[in-house]
């Protein structure tokens, strides 16, 4: 058989890890390396009623800090708005966010706004179905941003971002000047954080792996990361639910998260989270929730068009080398199912409060989703799309 050479590109932006327990107190020195005096913080509203957040805002206590306390989940682009606007006043040099995806995403958003100036929503990705995307230039440079991730979202470390506007939709934007130039993971802060919250996020970070396998444009560094993060995804939310106050389990889920932020570096997310963008942003419903129920329906959708799968349930042992694809891909997809009821995620739509009739609405508006362009299998119609919600419903 000759030898398969595919084009691509991958994005590698400068940034700097620490992983390690009590990592958070290294902020008051990683503000100084990156030359940081003015920062504005942002924070998630659990977060910052914590103990080890206490504790990093007195040693903060001299700087010249602007905070904002209570970001909300899916954020907005009004608060963007006023938060940047905020920045602006304080003259900030940089950004702090401690929390879940959306206090990542609302600090890259700010970023983004600072530089590039206009209106929020001039700058996002806009799909046209079935196979139009357009991507804007983001030529400015950005604030440094200093992350300290309390979930397994991962979202500090990709270069795009999500805020739903007035109308209820997700804007999605992207820019490799985003992605946070300090990274501060902290298993023991995160003992902080209640287990199904964190089991949850975790199945958000195992998808990412997952569509980083198939999606279009991938690269092989993105697959090779996201082979090697499944099984640790696996193992971690096994452990994870069978041992919710232990740090290892925690440690060992936000190690694989933050290899599934690599993954989408080199890769892109696809029809999965097209669908999980909308129903949070239409619905309300978490993030982390929406792929837990999602993420075994959409597999199964793009299985005849993903023989990827099959590759990564036979180097996660999952499928025997001889099985074939059909079957070895089948394999994954039941075991992604089976993990969802053996750590007690959601598993369907109902169960977290979304109305049947709210679903043909999701499936129109996911057509406008750029995750569509990306999917290996295509969707010309919102047809399909509603029959797969209405399968995790």
């Amino acid at each position: 058989m000759p030898i398969e050479i595919t084009d691509f590109i991958h994005q590698s932006p400068l940034c700097r890890v620490i992983f390690r327990p009590h990592a958070i107190d290294a902020l008051g020195d990683e503000l100084a390396r990156a030359g940081i005096t003015r920062p504005l913080l942002l924070a998630g509203g659990a977060v910052s009623r914590g103990a080890a957040y206490a504790r990093m805002r007195e040693q903060l206590g001299a700087l010249a800090l602007a905070a904002h306390e209570g970001v909300p989940p899916h954020s907005s682009a009004e608060l963007v708005g006023q938060l940047a606007a905020r920045a602006r006043e304080s003259g900030a040099d940089g950004l702090i966010a401690i929390g879940g995806g959306s206090v990542s995403d609302t600090a890259k958003a700010v970023a983004l706004l600072l530089a590039e100036g206009g209106r929020l929503e001039d700058h996002a990705s806009r799909f046209t179905p079935p196979d139009r995307l357009s991507i804007p230039d983001l030529r400015h440079p950005k604030l440094p941003i200093i992350a300290i991730p309390t979930t397994a979202s991962a979202a500090e470390v990709t270069p795009g971002l999500g805020v739903r506007n007035a109308e209820g939709v997700k804007l999605l934007f992207s820019d490799p000047k985003l992605a946070c130039r300090v990274i501060l993971i902290d298993p023991a802060l995160n003992l902080e954080v209640p287990a199904p919250l964190m089991l949850a996020t975790g199945m958000n970070g195992l998808a990412h792996c997952i569509e980083g396998l198939y999606a279009r444009g991938r690269s092989p560094v993105a697959v090779a990361l996201a082979q090697y993060a499944i099984p640790r995804f696996l193992e971690a939310l096994s452990a994870l639910a069978a041992a919710p106050q232990e740090m290892a389990p925690r440690a060992a889920l936000l190690s694989a998260a933050h290899l599934s932020g690599q993954v989408l570096l080199g890769a892109r997310t696809c029809l999965h989270h097209a669908l999980c963008h909308v129903l949070g942003a239409t619905t309300g419903i978490a993030h982390g929730d929406a792929n837990a129920v999602m993420l075994p329906h959409a597999m199964a959708f793009n299985q005849p068009a993903a023989a990827e799968l099959a590759q990564a349930a036979r180097a996660a042992g999952i499928a025997a080398f001889t099985d074939d694809d059909g079957l070895a891909a089948h394999k994954l997809t039941a075991a992604v199912r089976e993990l969802g009821e053996r750590i007690g995620v959601p598993r369907r739509l109902r169960d977290l409060g979304v109305r049947r009739e709210q679903l043909a609405g999701v499936a129109e508006h996911a057509l406008g989703e750029r995750g569509l362009y990306f999917n290996p299998r295509r969707v010309e119609s919102a047809a399909p799309l509603l029959e797969l919600l209405e399968k995790a419903w």
